[in-house]
């Protein structure tokens, strides 16, 4: 296993070999497992699958591509580089012997419910209505979910509990944040999808892009 150090001067290195490539604006570069989202970039600081790195120059150049094009088609093909990767396997966890009950995960739902009116607050004019925010232990494939109203169940935002264990809380907040943007879409009477009006309320809330492998 590598140390500290070590880990510290690859990380370096491979920034050195983005920024030789044309990145520019990064002041961090920090290597994930996160298996949803392999690239995405906020603040000055880049997310990158650890698998990436040995993944060769084409892939390399479709990382500073993604980050610094603002061309749709330049972009996608760059998105279809990364997210057709194949990712490192993960070491197998010991199984938990029981999932955290509904009481414990109170306490995150109530702690999401003051982020949404906050978020409802500063980006969206509070125009949305209070929808509750829960924790699901069921989804697998999906970060988080947005029910739109008018369905069967109520209408409401779920978070996945594997992404909440997972990945940092500021990154939890961007799939809130998402979520909202498609509450947003309902409020207003679109139609609840990923399309130019999604992209667009997304760019304007400040949605992170993002390189995604597994749909929200």
């Amino acid at each position: 296993m590598a140390s500290r150090a070590e880990a510290r001067a690859a990380r370096e290195a491979f920034l050195a070999q983005l920024v030789a490539l044309g990145l520019r604006g990064i002041d961090q570069l920090v290597l994930t497992r996160n298996r949803s989202t392999v690239v995405s970039v906020k603040g000055g600081v880049l997310r990158v699958q650890q698998s990436l790195v040995a993944a060769g120059a084409e892939v390399h150049e479709a990382i500073v591509t993604f980050v610094m094009t603002r061309h749709r088609a330049a972009r996608d093909a760059a998105r279809r580089v990364l997210t057709g990767v194949p990712l490192e396997p993960t070491a197998v966890r010991p199984r938990r012997r029981r999932a955290p009950s509904a009481r414990e995960d109170a306490p995150v739902e109530a702690q999401l419910q003051v982020e949404h009116a906050r978020f409802n607050r500063e980006r969206f004019a509070g125009l949305l209505p209070t929808v509750p925010v829960r924790v699901s232990r069921r989804m697998r494939r999906r970060l988080g979910h947005y029910t739109p109203q008018g369905q069967d169940a109520p209408c409401e935002i779920a978070i996945a509990w594997r992404h909440l264990r997972r990945d940092p809380y500021s990154v939890v907040l961007d799939t809130l944040l998402h979520e909202m943007v498609h509450q947003w879409q309902d409020v207003t009477g679109g139609p609840v999808d990923h399309g130019p009006a999604f992209r667009a309320k997304a760019r304007e809330v400040g949605v992170v892009p993002s390189a995604v492998r597994r749909a929200d």
